[in-house]
């Protein structure tokens, strides 16, 4: 959902953050997550950078590593780092996530079906949700990352700005133990 959340007291819509500059991942093989996101999912390489480093786990140790971005329309990116000492790779792995943790992109529901078409052709498990809100794809990279890809319905606008309205009341009830569901847009499974 596009953040519209009210300013607070004193602050200015300006001091909201202005994007996703990235999100950062561990990967265990570059080329293999360069061909998932790149060549799957359609997100373009943008920049690849090999670095080095110190890092708090391994006092004193100067370690190589790569740092790879796939671009995302907003100027935003999914990053993902790589090292090339086996025991700081497996110290910073990447682990199955379960489905509640994960990204989720905002595409067209064409570019949403483009990808889950080359996630299908590509051999690969898909799941889709229909939320009410949104329509979902999920799919999982190659080191379990969970990626979600959602489209909105026409009428985004008219739900978020219900929302916006109620936002705060419906947590207030969840916080004092009211489990009464309020999503009466997702179609019952």
């Amino acid at each position: 959902m596009k953040n519209s959340a009210p300013a607070k007291a004193g602050a200015t819509a300006n001091a909201l953050p202005l994007r996703l500059h990235h999100n950062a991942y561990v990967c265990a093989d570059q080329e293999r997550t360069r061909h998932f996101y790149e060549d799957i999912l359609g997100l373009p390489l943008v920049a690849t950078w090999i670095e080095e480093g110190e890092f708090p786990e391994f006092p004193g140790r100067r370690l190589s590593y790569s740092h790879t971005f796939y671009g995302i329309g907003d100027g935003g990116a999914l990053a993902f780092f790589a090292f090339a000492d086996p025991e700081v790779a497996t110290a910073y792995a990447a682990k199955k996530q379960p489905l509640f943790i994960h990204i989720a992109l905002a595409v067209t529901e064409a570019t949403q079906k483009a990808i889950g078409k080359r996630v299908a052709d590509a051999g690969l498990s898909l799941r889709e949700t229909d939320h009410g809100y949104c329509k979902s794809i999920y799919v999982q990279d190659p080191d379990g990352l969970l990626v979600e890809f959602t489209s909105d319905p026409p009428h985004a606008g008219e739900i978020a700005a219900r929302q916006r309205g109620t936002a705060h009341e419906t947590l207030r009830r969840w916080q004092a133990g009211d489990r009464q569901v309020n999503n009466t847009i997702r179609p019952h499974r």
